[in-house]
């Protein structure tokens, strides 16, 4: 009895299944296309969902495409690094370039400054050497002047002492004589009289 009871209950239900039975409407053509995968969570973005399942060969190519997209990567961060490297070395280079250069550069002025005083201080010298020989000149044009002119005295000193001398011979030897009176009394009185002659210069 409870075989015909379950019986006519699935007869039921099959009935009503039947009856009620209806079928998804049609997609609007109007909407976009959402193709998405069975696998994943489904995005809804107000589309008509295309189910889509992965098959092996897009899943080896999926897998191929992020292995390429990695490489790339990998060959992009290599070359970046290569070329970081080589531009680090390149600024590096031209660092050492310009401290080369400044370091050339700045023996140079010390060169230039170097030739400058030796040249300033060679002309100092020369300055005070003309200097030197000039005063020597003027020093020994000045005593030779000095001695000149003590030569020159002494020879007047001279000249006159022989003078005074041929005077007094002259009042000596023709004094007495009557012609030569009154000239040897006036050169004797000339004689007699102190001189006021002024001392020759040290030579």
């Amino acid at each position: 009895m409870s075989k015909n009871i379950i019986l006519v209950l699935l007869l039921l239900l099959a009935a009503g299944c039947s009856s009620t039975a209806s079928y998804p409407p049609p997609m609007d053509p109007s909407r976009t296309v959402s193709e998405q995968l069975c696998t994943n969570p489904i995005k809804d973005d107000g589309g008509n969902l295309l189910c889509h399942k992965v098959t092996e060969a897009e899943r080896r190519a999926k897998i191929a495409e992020q292995e390429r997209l990695a490489r790339e990567r990998k060959e992009a961060a290599e070359r970046a690094a290569r070329e970081r490297a080589e531009r680090l070395a390149r600024e590096e280079a031209a660092r050492k370039r310009r401290a080369a250069e400044q370091a050339r550069l700045a023996a140079e002025r010390r060169r230039l400054a170097a030739e400058a005083a030796r040249r300033a201080q060679e002309e100092h010298d020369r300055q005070m050497k003309a200097l030197a020989e000039a005063r020597a000149r003027q020093l020994a044009e000045a005593a030779a002047a000095r001695e000149a002119a003590a030569r020159e005295c002494r020879r007047h000193e001279q000249e006159l002492n022989d003078g005074r001398a041929m005077l007094a011979k002259f009042v000596a030897k023709y004094g007495k004589d009557e012609e030569f009176k009154e000239i040897a009394g006036q050169i004797t009185t000339f004689l007699n009289k102190p001189r006021k002659a002024k001392p020759c210069p040290p030579a």
